[in-house]
């Protein structure tokens, strides 16, 4: 995009809703980084592929003191000290979220928790006290899901009210050690200020939704025999001596036996519950419930848009060209340029521009020319990759990738996925390039694309504000990925094995988990506080 950013601002078209969208947005980034090109160096994997084919150059790590909690609140304190706000005037504290810290307890009353520590000399101790705060989780679309709920409650409200609204999202996007999807981790956690006559983004009220039920990518409550445990043990044990094993297998099985003394909880049911933070996941299958669902919620939402008159059917044919940045859920930095092909596709077909397009690469698979039956299907969705693929190595695609997308994907690159977060980290990773860049964004409308595997996305709108470049300025988003420190693959390990007990970098300036289940207190009881 040039300066001319007219063509993106917003026309006088049908009746204007209540102005609330987003007034500021804060982020924060773990300090550790671990560099894609150490990480395929280590696990002999192809850095031009991870780098040139998916965009990756780094993925944030957490310290030990670190978690979803404290990287949520570290975010909401930033925004409260930055606006100068009391809390006793938010009126909702909501998280995204699909790193929880419990199965119950909410993540975000940890949140508030520490926010209640750090501003009770100042406020009172009981400031957050008539606060509503909730985890909302679906995956990665979960803070969209939070903040859709919020600006929903900020407009009720009306103007004289001024509702004031944090939605917070927060993750440790963590995969298993070898894992195929270990690549693209990332952590981080941020803090968004809803409330009436933003300074950055109004977000009109009008979402495209899609949702379907799939098993793409999933955290099982996964069941292991108590047995395979024993066994599991027992061929440790070998490994130590035969007496060792004959040793352990007496006592084991005496323990397993004692059917009306089974008070240790490791035996005390058939199956030992696990939980794990890393999940199930099928990438080549995720990738396509990603790609349906973006373009079924796109064109729910085109025509909800059209038919509230905030579009002119007869000029806007293109609705994807009327937004100066299209902003998506980044679970690598190229996520957007490569599903993005789908929603370009529709939007475009019976126009003169596709009619350039199929001239150059061919006409596009159709259902009905493949077998029926699963293996047609299967047929039909390999043709239809290939032609993604196709699409998106037109000249006509690549110049709206560069004029749109790009600068989305500056701090992904960096950062690496955020889960809830990714679809925030691009869009302040595109005001911020804006901003440095002196582009006049003011007035432009961006389109917006969440998405959560399980599955569900939804497409909706913002039109920036004349306060806007105020708002980026402060971001120090690129300043925050520059002061990080890299680690080496035995530090990585050590952190997401969590066998290192002391942090990397000493917290100083933020909230930090200081311990779990300590003596005199409940199993499992999380405890933080503010490190000076």
């Amino acid at each position: 995009m040039t300066g001319d950013s007219a063509k993106y601002q917003i026309k006088a078209v049908g009746a204007m809703a209540p102005s609330v969208g987003i007034d500021d947005i804060a982020i924060h980034i773990p300090r550790l980084y671990f560099d894609i090109k150490d990480f395929a160096e280590f696990r002999g994997a192809d850095y031009g592929k991870l780098n040139r084919g998916l965009g990756l150059s780094a993925m944030a790590i957490p310290d030990v003191h670190e978690d979803t909690a404290t990287m949520g609140a570290n975010a909401v304190a930033r925004v409260i000290d930055r606006n100068k706000i009391d809390p006793a005037k938010i009126g909702r504290l909501y998280l995204g979220t699909e790193s929880a810290l419990d199965g119950s307890k909410p993540t975000a009353t940890y949140i508030m928790d520490m926010l209640e520590q750090r501003y009770a000399k100042k406020y009172g101790a009981d400031c957050f006290r008539n606060c509503d705060v909730v985890d909302m989780t679906f995956a990665c679309i979960g803070a969209v899901d939070a903040m859709h709920n919020t600006l929903d409650w900020v407009a009720r409200g009306g103007p004289d009210q001024d509702r004031i609204g944090i939605v917070v999202f927060a993750d440790n996007a963590k995969y298993d050690l070898g894992s195929s999807g270990e690549y693209t981790q990332g952590a981080g956690g941020g803090a968004i200020l809803i409330r009436h006559n933003p300074r950055l983004l109004v977000i009109p009220d009008i979402w495209g939704v899609s949702t379907m039920p799939v098993h793409d990518f999933f955290k099982p409550r996964r069941e292991i025999s108590r047995r395979s445990i024993v066994e599991t043990v027992l061929e440790l044990a070998s490994e130590a001596g035969q007496s060792l094993r004959k040793n352990l297998s007496e006592k084991i099985m005496r323990m397993i036996d004692k059917s009306d003394k089974r008070d240790h909880t490791l035996f005390e049911s058939e199956t030992l519950k696990v939980h794990k933070d890393t999940p199930v996941f099928d990438g080549a299958f995720s990738n396509r419930c990603y790609s349906e669902s973006v373009k079924q919620a796109f064109i729910n939402f085109r025509s909800k848009a059209m038919s509230s008159g905030r579009y002119d059917p007869d000029e806007d044919k293109i609705l994807t060209d009327q937004w100066a940045r299209i902003i998506v859920h980044l679970p690598y930095a190229f996520q957007a340029k490569r599903m993005f092909p789908d929603v370009f596709r529709h939007d475009r077909r019976n126009l003169p521009v596709w009619d350039e397009i199929e001239s150059e690469i061919g006409p596009e698979p159709i259902r009905e020319n493949f077998p029926e039956g699963l293996a047609g299907d299967s047929e039909f969705e390999s043709a239809n990759d290939v032609y993604r693929r196709m699409i998106s190595k037109t000249d006509h695609f690549k110049q709206f990738v560069e004029e749109r997308i790009e600068k989305t994907q500056r701090a992904s690159s960096m950062v690496g996925n955020q889960y809830t977060g990714s679809i925030f980290l691009a869009l302040m990773s595109a005001l911020e390039s804006d901003f440095n860049e002196n582009q006049d964004m003011k007035g432009s409308r961006i389109g917006l694309c969440g998405y959560g595997s399980g599955a569900k996305a939804k497409v909706f709108e913002g039109i920036i504000q004349p306060e806007w470049k105020h708002i980026a300025s402060r971001f120090s988003l690129f300043s925050r990925i520059d002061d990080r420190q890299p680690i080496d693959k035995s530090i990585y390990e050590a952190l997401h094995r969590g066998s290192k007990g002391t942090s990397v970098i000493s917290p100083s300036g933020e909230f930090a988990l200081i311990s779990i289940g300590a003596e005199g207190h409940l199993e499992g009881e999380r405890r933080y506080s503010w490190v000076n």
